[in-house]
């Protein structure tokens, strides 16, 4: 029964081929194929008005030199909003559930964000490794606890979102299992966890998004220090 729970995050296969790849492009077909026109529908005007908001709310803590990489950021955000919201759909499969894949887009850009800091600025951002005043006994260990806290940045993005949708999934099939299990025994007590299972499915929504949002503005917070 506790290994059922986990077969949601196994990668689907079809003649003994992995088929994530497919579900990380699925969400393209999303987006409005152009046209002769600016404007074609309400529904391109309204993904219009969310990337221009997405790219504001990311660009904001940039200074001018950081705005180049607003293309890579609303681009990265736009893609983990539609694979964690699509997940959440019945019989769908969730790629950012799979820590493989989120540590495959956290550490290359956070290296990129590194070497541009290391590039431009050196001295600046080796100086993050030592705080200003620090007494000379304390300066090993202070860098070597802040080259620590700066390796495992990459770490800390990848696991952050593996593991809150990892939970709210796993929440969500927990409590529709008992639903269902208590709806011949006990309808009253069903009728409760079915209202449970629909607020927590609302809650799993705002996290699927907040955490699509977080994983991008980290990485912009993380550029900010290097440029």
């Amino acid at each position: 029964m506790n290994l059922s729970f986990f077969d949601q995050f196994t990668s689907p296969c079809l003649l003994g081929i992995p088929l994530i790849l497919l579900s990380m492009l699925f969400p393209t077909l999303l987006l409005p194929s152009p046209g002769n026109r600016w404007v074609t529908n309400r529904l391109s005007t309204l993904q219009s008005w969310c990337i221009d908001l997405i790219t504001k709310q990311l660009m904001t803590p940039l200074n001018k030199n950081g705005h180049k990489w607003a293309l890579i950021f609303t681009s990265l955000m736009i893609f983990l909003l539609s694979i964690n919201l699509l997940g959440l759909l019945p019989y769908t499969f969730t790629p950012t559930t799979q820590l493989s894949m989120n540590m495959a887009l956290a550490f290359p850009l956070w290296l990129a964000t590194l070497l541009t800091g290391l590039r431009n600025q050196p001295s600046a951002s080796l100086g993050h490794l030592l705080p200003e005043g620090t007494p000379t006994p304390l300066i090993p260990a202070l860098i070597l606890i802040e080259t620590t806290s700066l390796l495992i940045r990459p770490l800390a993005l990848g696991v952050r979102l593996t593991a809150n949708l990892t939970a709210g999934h796993l929440l969500i099939q927990l409590i529709s299992t008992a639903t269902t299990a208590l709806l011949s025994i006990m309808p009253a007590i069903s009728i409760l966890t079915s209202i449970v299972l629909l607020l927590l499915t609302i809650l799993e929504v705002a996290v699927a998004m907040i955490q699509a949002y977080v994983f991008v503005l980290l990485l912009s917070l993380y550029l900010q220090e290097n440029i």
